[in-house]
């Protein structure tokens, strides 16, 4: 920015609070006022204009455009709603108030009373006849027709981008729309939705790095949620059978396209069913959901159509592999043969990984990104899967499945493993990991694993990430745009 740009700036940013310190002057600050009465909207008026026409409104809201000169102006006024223009008329108006009101800038927010009527070019607009000033903007949105195109400052200014951008409000509102809706289904389903803590003395439930804090009072460490799993199975052996909740996770891990250190999880989890019914559920809700946004059975992201309709491809893990591949890691059961493909497909192995985790690995690395469509990936090895039930009939793997679309993880579900003894042994392999160095290693539960020995009944669970979710839904390629307030690094 030149020297000269930088001084007309701070000259208008100095006229504005003139404009503020000449009102408080004469007694007429408009911070002073605390409430407008409101009866209308932007939108109301114009899907009712029929009804309102020629009758009076009261509305507020930020001016965002200023037009004419002389004796008329046309302001546009945008609410929560929408816009709408406003019209204002010296002789109606009065010279003194018609003359302070060309003072006022864009970016203010004032309180309209006026009657509804459409002009001569067929616009609906309102006929104004008293204007208060609520709120004095001392800061200059950007240029009108292209708002904040910096993402980084769009994402540490959001409101400013929501002033600016009604496609990034839209996105906000589809977003709450999701989540009322899922929680429509579920309670349809007789799911109970619950709040589990955010804190606890482990991060247990999924593999990932967690987020550090002291309990001053109790004087221990703490961690934030990675996961919402182990309390909500608790309250299956509680007796609970239906449970869900929505709500932020956060893991201490890189930012990218798909990821945030805090995001929103959903998380349900069902007595007496397994993962073949949650598949089931999975299917009905994506496809709820899709209808109910779009009145369809699929959604356009990224110019690929994806099909939302059941029922979806259902295939093992390992097949995928073979199919992409050509190597049948399902039956090679010698470790060294294991390293000896995963060296021919060039694998980013370090030679401590099991047969199980090559497969994972040759599915990240080939696979992944290939599943356009909606599929179920099932039968995960076991030494990926700590929580999961074995495949009885090929104990090597579990019933677990993960869905993809468009090449990235939208779901993770599985029978749930409820075999006390079983759940131990994995809980101290996973302890060996950790005590190896891997610092997403599931930590040993022991409170867990008593409730289990209580007794949980066999259960489906699933996870989903909401803000993919929204991703889909919205058409959008970062998780940033799907995230009012993204993390960010501090400027300074």
């Amino acid at each position: 920015m030149s020297q000269e740009t930088n001084d007309n700036l701070n000259e208008i940013l100095q006229l504005r609070k003139d404009k503020l310190i000449n009102l408080q002057n004469n007694n007429r600050d408009p911070f002073q006022i605390t409430k407008y009465d409101v009866d209308n909207d932007s939108k109301n008026i114009e899907l009712n204009f029929d009804e309102l026409q020629e009758k009076q409104v009261s509305l507020a809201g930020r001016i965002m455009l200023k037009r004419g000169q002389g004796k008329v102006s046309f302001y546009d006024l945008q609410d929560n709603t929408g816009r709408i223009q406003l019209f204002l008329k010296k002789d109606s108006l009065g010279e003194d108030l018609y003359n302070e009101i060309k003072t006022l800038d864009i970016g203010d927010i004032v309180g309209v009373k006026g009657e509804v009527f459409k002009t001569k070019m067929g616009q609906i607009s309102i006929r104004v006849q008293e204007i208060i000033l609520l709120c004095k903007s001392l800061q200059i949105l950007p240029e009108k027709f292209h708002g904040l195109k910096d993402p980084d400052l769009r994402y540490r200014q959001r409101y400013v981008d929501l002033i600016m951008d009604t496609k990034v409000r839209e996105v906000f509102v589809t977003r709450s729309l999701i989540q009322k809706y899922i929680r429509t289904f579920l309670d349809d389903k007789g799911f109970l939705e619950v709040e589990t803590p955010v804190l606890s003395t482990l991060a247990g439930g999924a593999a990932a790095r967690p987020f550090a804090t002291h309990h001053n009072a109790l004087d221990i460490d703490m961690y934030l949620r990675i996961a919402l799993e182990l309390p909500l199975k608790r309250l299956i052996v509680g007796g609970f059978d239906k449970v869900y909740e929505m709500s932020r996770v956060f893991r201490n891990e890189g930012m990218d396209a798909t990821h945030n250190p805090e995001f929103t999880m959903l998380e349900t989890y069902e007595a007496y069913a397994d993962y073949n019914d949650v598949m089931q559920m999975v299917e009905e809700l994506l496809n709820f959901l899709v209808k109910k946004l779009f009145n369809s059975e699929s959604v356009i992201y990224q110019e690929k159509e994806i099909s939302l309709k059941p029922p979806y491809r259902k295939i093992k893990m390992v097949d995928l592999v073979t199919e992409i591949t050509g190597v049948n890691f399902d039956n090679i059961r010698d470790l060294e043969e294991a390293y000896k493909q995963a060296d021919i497909l060039k694998l980013e192995c370090n030679k401590k990984e099991s047969i199980g985790e090559i497969i994972n690995i040759a599915f990240e690395q080939y696979v992944e990104e290939k599943l356009i469509q909606p599929t179920f990936v099932t039968h995960h090895p076991v030494e990926i899967s700590p929580l999961a039930k074995k495949d009885f009939s090929d104990p090597r793997y579990t019933e677990r499945f993960e869905l993809f679309i468009n090449g990235a993880e939208y779901a993770n579900a599985f029978s749930e493993l409820n075999d006390p003894i079983d759940q131990k042994s994995r809980f101290a392999q996973q302890m060996e990991k950790k005590n190896n160095g891997d610092e997403e290693a599931h930590p040993y539960d022991k409170d867990f694993i008593n409730a289990l020995e209580v007794g949980m009944p066999p259960t489906g669970g699933l996870g989903v990430g909401i803000d993919r979710l929204i991703m889909l839904f919205t058409d959008q390629k970062s998780i940033r745009d799907v995230i009012l307030f993204p993390t960010m690094k501090p400027e300074n």
